[in-house]
């Protein structure tokens, strides 16, 4: 295994033209770009944020046709997730966050509790303020359009009792960064400021 050295220039091209050439030729006779520039960059990445980690935990490059509605049969990204964290390259470049995506009614009800307490939603408030003043992207993959049934409109925290999930992240664009051995420090510097809603999560939410 080499040391991570960031993610050359050719892995967010090689996603810029799958997004175009979705279709198995096409993947087949770029394989080796996918391998060499996104796979194993991840697979040093992860070793070095979590030793003995190894390449377990990395997606599937396939797109499982039986439940998908997208056109083409290889996903444009590659992800992991490590110690509670997500980790996702794309054309985009690469994406680095934590949170909770659709749970289940029970989950769901469990965070919308800890929202309505004063202690705990009044500390969920400060510390969302807080990831956005240092540049930190928090959002919700949906959210209602009204108020969730039995919490009124006028909730002090309506705009987070709306969310249906929570996730914060930033995004590391394609470039001298994302291409260098400086791009892990950067990682670390984004896992260890997220990392407390992933404990506001693991503490109230479960």
């Amino acid at each position: 295994m080499t040391a991570f050295a960031g993610f050359p220039r050719e892995a967010t091209d090689f996603f810029k033209q799958l997004q175009a050439h979705n279709n198995r030729d096409w993947f087949l006779a770029h394989k080796d770009v996918y391998e060499l520039a996104c796979r194993d960059p991840m697979k040093a990445l992860l070793a070095e944020l979590d030793p003995g980690f190894g390449g377990r935990g990395i997606s599937r490059i396939n797109r499982d046709m039986r439940f998908s509605r997208e056109g083409g049969p290889y996903k444009n990204y590659i992800a992991a997730g490590v110690k509670r964290n997500y980790i996702s390259l794309s054309a985009r470049g690469l994406y680095v966050g934590t949170g909770m995506y659709k749970p289940e009614p029970a989950m769901l009800q469990r965070f919308r509790a800890a929202i309505d307490d004063e202690t705990s939603g009044r500390a969920l408030v400060k510390l969302v303020s807080a990831l956005r003043r240092a540049g930190y992207q928090v959002d919700t993959h949906a959210s209602l359009s009204s108020a969730p049934r039995g919490f009124a409109a006028g909730h002090p925290r309506i705009d987070l009792l709306r969310m249906k999930d929570i996730f914060a992240g930033k995004l590391f664009p394609p470039g001298p960064v994302l291409s260098s051995k400086k791009l892990f420090a950067g990682i670390t510097k984004a896992i260890d400021d997220i990392q407390p809603l992933g404990a506001w999560l693991g503490r109230y939410v479960g």
